[in-house]
């Protein structure tokens, strides 16, 4: 199964669809899964931690549905050349648009620098 041509490029679109389930689930139960994984990182109210779960949910999805747009209507090499240089970056553009979405949830005001003497 894990030489055979179909399961190597359905894999994508089952952990992506994973992903969504996992984040829209728990976004639809109103426990939003990104507070849990990042909330070290990032200081969100509790409706920003849930817009980037919903919104990285949506985008697993999307990932999922354009990997089989592309593994179905393309050649395997061109399959290929996208899962290799096309997924990062999506990846990246995307999460650099929820910059805005962590600076207008963000619960911390930067601290104040010293005054200088």
């Amino acid at each position: 199964v894990l030489h055979d041509d179909v399961f190597i490029k359905l894999k994508p679109t089952l952990v992506n669809l994973l992903f969504a389930a996992a984040l829209l689930g728990a976004a639809f139960t109103g426990r939003p899964l990104m507070k849990q994984l990042f909330d070290a990182a990032f200081d969100l109210t509790d409706e920003g931690w849930m817009v980037l779960t919903r919104r990285w949910g949506y985008f697993f999805l999307f990932l999922a549905l354009l990997n089989e747009v592309i593994w179905r209507s393309f050649s395997t090499d061109f399959w290929v050349s996208f899962k290799l240089f096309g997924i990062m970056p999506l990846t990246i553009v995307f999460g650099m648009a929820q910059m805005p979405v962590l600076t207008k949830y963000a619960t911390k005001e930067a601290p104040d620098t010293p005054a200088a003497n």
